[in-house]
């Protein structure tokens, strides 16, 4: 039986695959399910509608990351912390960048920061944040005394 898979499955393929199964697999388990649609006209025309959409939500997405990633090539991010001379008590991190950006008005998830390791001493770091698979932005990030 041919179908066309409506959610990805790991042993089978991705979504819009059209693959070849046998009859009691389609019909017991995997339309039952919802995982996939038996391959005939409307359900094809179903699926280039679903794909296209999918497309437009895509395009758009990336957008609003390249214009989100302009705004934050604008601005650094300055986070004071408590010192003792030199040394630093803690460790400057993701959440806290992540807190920064929100007192300027613009909102960030904490894995969206791609920091290797929690910021140690004073001093400017240059941080990438993925905003979307193809954008990445790289800000600067300003550690100094409280």
């Amino acid at each position: 039986m041919k179908i066309i898979l409506s959610k990805p499955l790991e042993s089978l393929g991705e979504i819009g695959d059209i693959l070849e199964v046998k009859d009691g697999y389609a019909r017991n388990f995997l339309i039952p399910k919802g995982i996939a649609l038996e391959a005939n006209a409307s359900n094809l025309r179903k699926l280039e509608e679903m794909q296209r959409i999918e497309q437009l939500r895509l395009k758009k997405a990336e957008k609003q990351a390249q214009k989100l990633s302009e705004k934050l090539s604008k601005i650094s991010c300055t986070i004071p912390v408590k010192t003792e001379g030199e040394k630093m008590f803690g460790a400057v991190t993701s959440i806290d960048i992540v807190k920064s950006y929100e007192e300027k008005g613009i909102k960030l998830d904490k894995t969206d920061i791609l920091l290797n390791e929690p910021m140690k001493e004073l001093g400017v770091y240059n941080v990438p944040i993925k905003l979307h698979p193809e954008v990445t932005v790289e800000v600067k990030v300003w550690v100094v005394k409280e």
